[in-house]
């Protein structure tokens, strides 16, 4: 269907405009009255199908899920990492998905969705830039440099047609030895972590892309994977006010329009149900207490930590009542399964079931008329010269090298720098990319590769190796990932050799060496990280950053 004549169509979602000029708070009541408006004439296969977020197998656009979105609509679409390692092969399936929902009489687009946190968390990899993370910029505890983060981010993501980031991470590093979130979080300090998290949203919003808070009401207090289990976090509900909500609480009033609900259970607060299906989480807290009358979507729904033993089409059912306003679903499902009859089912006879949906498909319809139509339909589609000439962003490259090295921090009191033993050095991680860069900048030095996994014990046998190669040396530079990476330098000091610590990730595993000559903190194995912390113990670039765990001791 041609522009001109979704313009004509005044019932489509482009056919009516709104004021060439409104103030924000005009044009979403504005929004919402057109989205009510839209709602109205919608059949319910198309009011279900707008609550669902929907992931894809491989690099192209399935024929079924594109028939799925032109016949009754969709409301978006998330890309995860098995769908994003060739930029141009994501930019053509995009098009293709946003080209099929113009073709549905509604005309309704798509979110376009993913994880793009930054550091650690890059489902979109391609030709997108590598940055930090949050924990850097937390090192900083810039607000500019977080806003700049968000907007870089953004950009890169707009070019390739994605309108909606599952980012900021608005958990705490409460426990920062987790795999699971660490540096993936700002901060354990609320206040930063609020702070910090508000200005990536809005720099996010100012390229173009809508952030989602995440994972509600907060994921940072355990090491547990909500992918394969339901983690339990035994705080009382004082804790829980004043440390997990606040930064939400913080970013509802400064007005981030959409949050993400986690597969989380709180005993001493709502039972032992998962956040994301719980009323009083999402019902009386987010919504109630904190005022929030944006969009909640759902974590992944196959999640181990929703279904929890359940049937998907029981947990779909409980994730609407409980409130959220769109479903993540990993997979789509299929036209003859039991999930998408079932739905339709329930819809049919469940009237107050058919009105939750009804105001969710509002709220899905209000943060697409608000967020996706300045630009137009064209500016939905993404170009592949675009993204050619635009990715990566050369303005972002410049800028997360430099937080790079601002962000390198000294774990502990004290550092001596530069690092300079008398004879050859060892230099240890389970990066070659680490050992390739030592190695330029300690000429008298060897390599010694190790495994990233497991993470809690290194493997005897690398220990045993490593021990040998330590044969002679006078020194040793140790890359810790991980409890297992500390292990290694441990013994290195145990064998009496000096001992310098670059930690890559979350800096808590580093944090009791008193012994070490230096330990030097960056968030990120990217290759920009790895330069910058190498740099420093070098003494070619003086460290900057602070480690951002106030609560926790370091050294």
């Amino acid at each position: 269907m041609g522009q001109k004549s979704l313009e004509k169509n005044e019932n489509s979602f482009w056919g009516k405009t709104e004021p060439f000029y409104v103030p924000d708070r005009l044009k979403y009541s504005w929004a919402e009255a057109r989205a009510a408006a839209l709602v109205a004439r919608m059949n319910d296969e198309e009011l279900l199908s707008q609550i669902f977020m929907l992931g894809y197998p491989g690099q192209d656009a399935p024929a079924e899920l594109l028939e799925w979105i032109a016949r009754r609509g969709l409301g978006g679409i998330k890309v995860f990492g098995r769908n994003a390692d060739n930029s141009l092969a994501l930019a053509s399936a995009v098009a293709d998905f946003q080209s099929a929902s113009f073709e549905q009489e509604l005309a309704i687009p798509l979110l376009i969705a993913t994880d793009q946190e930054g550091g650690w968390i890059r489902h979109v990899k391609g030709r997108s830039s590598e940055s930090p993370g949050n924990m850097a910029i937390g090192a900083t505890a810039s607000s500019r440099d977080a806003y700049l983060s968000g907007f870089y981010l953004g950009r890169e993501l707009r070019t390739l047609g994605i309108t909606m980031n599952f980012a900021p991470v608005l958990d705490l590093a409460t426990a920062p030895e987790s795999s699971i979130i660490g540096p993936r979080a700002f901060s354990d300090d609320p206040v930063l972590a609020a702070r910090l998290g508000i200005a990536w949203a809005r720099g996010s919003m100012a390229a173009g892309v809508i952030p989602t808070g995440k994972h509600f009401p907060g994921h940072g207090a355990t090491d547990l994977d909500s992918h394969g289990i339901l983690p339990s976090i035994e705080i009382d509900k004082s804790t829980f006010l004043r440390r997990e909500l606040y930064p939400f609480e913080q970013a509802v009033r400064a007005g981030i329009p959409a949050v993400m609900s986690g597969h989380l259970a709180f005993p001493r607060i709502s039972g032992g149900e998962p956040a994301s299906l719980s009323r009083e989480m999402i019902g009386g807290f987010l919504r109630d207490r904190l005022g929030f009358e944006g969009l909640v979507i759902t974590d992944d729904l196959y999640m181990e930590g929703a279904l929890d033993g359940a049937d998907i089409l029981e947990t779909c059912l409980r994730a609407i009542r409980a409130g959220n306003d769109m479903l993540l679903l990993s997979s789509a499902p299929s036209e003859e399964g039991k999930l998408w009859k079932g739905l339709q089912t329930a819809l049919r006879k469940d009237r107050n079931l058919k009105a939750i949906v009804e105001g969710s498909a509002r709220r899905v319809l209000g943060i697409k008329l608000a967020y996706l139509r300045e630009g137009g339909r064209d500016s939905l589609i993404p170009n592949p010269a675009a993204v050619e000439k635009s990715l990566p962003d050369a303005d972002a490259q410049v800028f997360f090298a430099d937080l790079a090295r601002r962000s390198v921090s000294v774990v502990g009191r004290r550092a001596e720098l530069p690092f300079a033993p008398q004879g050859t050095v060892l230099i240890a991680a389970p990066f070659d990319e680490f050992i390739s860069l030592g190695r330029k900048r300690y000429t008298n030095s060897r390599g010694f590769s190790f495994s990233y996994r497991p993470e809690r014990n290194a493997k005897p046998e690398e220990l045993e190796a490593f021990k040998k190669a330590l044969s002679g040396c006078a020194g040793a530079i140790v890359c810790v990932a991980n409890r297992a990476g500390m292990q290694l330098a441990t013994l290195a000091h145990e064998q009496g050799v000096e001992v310098a610590i670059v930690s890559v990730l979350s800096p808590i595993h580093a944090a009791h060496s008193p012994w070490s000559k230096a330990a030097i903190a960056v968030y990120h194995y990217a290759p920009i990280c790895l330069e910058a912390g190498l740099d420093v113990l070098a003494g070619r670039l003086k460290p900057q950053g602070k480690v951002p765990l106030a609560n926790h001791l370091i050294r």
